[in-house]
């Protein structure tokens, strides 16, 4: 379960490989797509690894962690990247 991005809501309520996605995020000055994501969190390129972080990524955009561009690529969002919360 992911929770909903709030106040006093913090990254370490997340499971440990939806706080993988966001660190990725974190560590990167652009957005990133899905084939990006799984490569920098060691996993192989292939589609169904492709397919699980698509998946991890859109949850965490529709909870409010991420926003997702309309290129399909992924990016924290500005009060996360600003370091606020």
């Amino acid at each position: 379960m992911v929770p909903v991005r709030g106040e006093g809501v913090e990254v370490s309520e997340l499971s440990p490989d939806y706080q993988r996605i966001v660190g990725v995020l974190a560590a990167s000055p652009a957005a990133l797509a899905c084939g990006e994501i799984a490569s920098a969190l060691g996993l192989e390129r292939v589609p169904a690894k492709t397919e699980g972080v698509r998946s991890k990524a859109a949850r965490l955009a529709e909870r409010g962690w991420l926003v997702k561009e309309p290129s399909g690529r992924f990016t924290l969002v500005p009060e996360l990247r600003g370091g606020g919360s």
